[in-house]
C-alpha cells in the first residue's frame, strides 16, 4: 500500500488532509513537527510527503533539505498559508515536487498527489530499465549448459525459494540473479544488490540491517539497511562467501524470523524479501573449514544454479563476441578462420567479462573490416599455445594408478573429475621435475592456469 506522510502543526489540516487521502485508499501517517516526521521517515517506507513551511523546532524548508539529503527519491509537496514567489522558487530549487497554498483545494491535492506518485514510479521504472538493460536475452548462448541455466531460471523465478548461484568471477552470476527477479512476481518491486566482498567487516551489519542515529560515532542520522530497502522485492547477496561469521549469523536470523533490528535500535522491523546469493567459492568446503555456517548454507542452497565458465562452452564464444560488438555499435565484422581458432583455444580466465573487454579493444584497435589473427593475438596479450610433443614413455602401473582406479568409481562426477585432475597434475609435475613452466608447456595450458590448479589442490612444486 502507498504510504503518505503529512507534516503540519495544525491539527485541522492534518485531519482534513488525512481524511481526503485515506478515502483514496492510501495509508497515511501524520506528524506535528519536522523532527517527528523525520523519525517516521526513518521507520517507514514512505512514498510521498506533504510538508508545511512554518513549523515549530525546525522549519519546513530546512526539513526539506534533510529529506532530500537522506531520501533523495522521495517526492515532497510543500504546503503553506503564507506563500510567496520567493518561497516557492526556493522550495522548488531544494527539490520540492510542487507548492500548494492554504486553504487546500480537494481536487488540487488529489491531482498533485497522483502526479507526484506517477513521477516517482516513472523514475523507478527508468532506473530499473537502466539497471536491467542486460535482459533475459543477455544470457547468450546455445550450449547445453546455458540452455539448462535458462530453464532453471524460468522454473526458479516462479517461486519465492532462495537460490544460490555459483560460478567463477566474470561468468555472469549477476545476470542470472537479475533474470530471476525480472521473471518473478516481485519484478515491479526493488532489486537491491550487496557486494559482500566490497564492504568492510565493520560496516557490513549497518549496510545490511541499517542503524539508528547515534548508534556509533559517524551515525549522524538514521539509515535504512539493504533488507529494508528490498522489502517486498529481491535482495541479491553477491560474494556471500566473503561475509564474516558474525554477519552470517545475523543474516540467518533474519531469514528464519523475517524481522530485524537496526544497529543501535530496539524496534523490531518486519521484512519480506526474496534472497538470492552468489559466490565463486565452494561453500561446502568453506563449511568444512569453519569459514561458513552450514545452517546458513542449507538455507540459501534451496535451488542451486551453476553458471559454467566460458572455456566449458566454446560454442558460445563467437555468439557473445558479436553480441558485444553489436551493442557497442559495430557492424558485424568478418573474422579470419585462424582468429576464430585462437578465440576457441583461449582459456578465458576472466570469462565473459574478459570477452566483453576484448570486444571493446577490438572496437578501438581493429580498423579494417576483418578481425585478423595477428591483431587478435596482441589484443589477448597471450597466444594459445600449440600442444607440444608429449613424452612417449609408458605410464607404469603403480600405487598412484591403483589408488585412482580404486577411488574414482565410488565418487560423483564432479568429485571424480577433480580427483583425476589432481592425480594427473601430480604425475605431470613429477615428470617435469616440478617446474611449472615446463609442465604447463608439456600439457598445453598456460602457467597462470596451472598455478591456479596447483593452489586449488595444494600440490607441491619446484619453483
Amino acid at each position: 500500500m502507498t504510504k503518505i506522510l503529512i507534516i503540519d502543526d495544525e491539527p485541522g489540516i492534518r485531519k482534513t488532509l488525512a481524511s481526503i487521502l485515506e478515502d483514496e485508499h492510501y495509508q497515511v501517517f501524520t506528524a506535528e513537527d519536522a523532527l517527528r516526521g523525520l523519525d517516521i521517515l526513518a521507520a517507514e517506507s514512505i512514498n510521498l510527503i506533504f510538508l508545511d513551511v512554518l513549523l515549530p523546532k525546525m522549519g519546513g524548508l530546512e526539513a526539506l533539505e534533510k529529506i532530500r539529503g537522506n531520501w533523495p527519491k522521495l517526492e515532497v509537496v510543500i504546503i503553506s498559508g503564507h506563500a510567496n514567489v520567493d518561497m516557492a522558487v526556493r522550495a522548488v530549487k531544494l527539490g520540492a515536487f510542487d507548492f500548494l497554498e492554504k486553504p487546500l483545494s480537494l481536487d488540487k491535492v488529489l491531482t498533485v498527489c497522483h502526479n507526484a506518485l506517477t513521477m516517482q514510479k516513472l523514475r523507478e521504472e527508468n532506473r530499473d530499465l537502466k539497471i536491467g538493460l542486460l535482459g533475459n536475452d543477455e544470457i547468450i548462448g546455445t550450449s547445453a549448459a546455458i540452455v539448462q541455466v535458462r530453464e532453471l531460471i524460468k522454473q526458479a523465478a516462479a517461486s519465492d525459494a532462495r537460490i544460490l548461484i555459483t560460478g567463477e568471477n566474470g561468468s555472469g552470476k549477476e545476470l542470472v540473479a537479475r533474470a530471476i527477479h525480472r521473471l518473478s512476481n516481485r519484478n515491479d518491486k526493488p532489486f537491491v544488490e550487496v557486494n559482500c566482498a566490497a564492504i568492510p567487516e565493520s560496516l557490513i551489519e549497518s549496510e545490511l540491517f541499517g542503524h539508528e542515529k547515534g548508534a556509533f560515532t559517524d551515525a549522524v542520522s538514521s539509515h535504512k539497511g539493504r533488507f529494508e530497502l528490498a522489502h517486498t522485492g529481491t535482495l541479491f547477496l553477491d560474494e556471500i562467501g566473503d561475509m564474516s561469521l558474525a554477519a552470517q549469523s545475523k543474516v540467518l536470523r533474519v531469514i528464519q524470523e523475517q524481522k530485524l533490528e537496526r544497529v543501535g535500535g530496539e524496534k523490531t522491523i518486519e521484512t519480506d524479501v526474496r534472497i538470492l546469493a552468489a559466490t565463486n567459492k565452494d561453500l561446502e568446503k568453506e563449511c568444512e573449514r569453519g569459514r561458513f555456517r552450514q545452517d546458513l548454507f542449507f538455507r540459501l542452497n534451496v535451488i542451486p544454479i551453476f553458471m559454467p565458465p566460458l572455456r566449458e562452452r566454446p560454442e558460445d564464444i563467437l555468439l557473445l563476441l558479436y553480441h558485444f560488438l553489436n551493442k557497442l555499435g559495430a557492424e558485424k565484422q568478418e573474422m579470419e578462420a585462424t582468429a576464430r581458432d585462437i578465440l576457441i583455444a583461449y582459456e578465458w580466465p576472466g570469462n565473459v567479462r574478459e570477452l566483453k573487454n576484448l570486444a571493446e579493444r577490438i572496437m578501438v584497435m581493429c580498423d579494417g573490416e576483418k578481425i585478423k589473427a595477428d591483431v587478435l593475438r596482441d589484443l589477448l596479450q597471450k597466444t594459445p599455445r600449440e600442444p607440444v610433443p608429449r613424452k612417449t614413455e609408458k605410464f607404469e602401473e603403480g600405487p598412484l594408478q591403483n589408488q585412482l582406479s580404486l577411488d574414482i568409481f565410488n565418487l560423483n562426477y564432479t568429485e571424480a573429475k577433480e580427483l583425476f585432475e589432481k592425480r594427473y597434475l601430480e604425475f605431470q609435475l613429477a615428470q617435469n621435475g616440478g617446474i611449472i613452466s615446463h609442465t604447463a608447456e608439456a600439457i598445453g595450458i598456460y602457467p597462470s592456469n596451472l598455478h591456479a590448479k596447483i593452489r586449488k589442490y595444494g600440490l607441491r612444486t619446484e619453483r
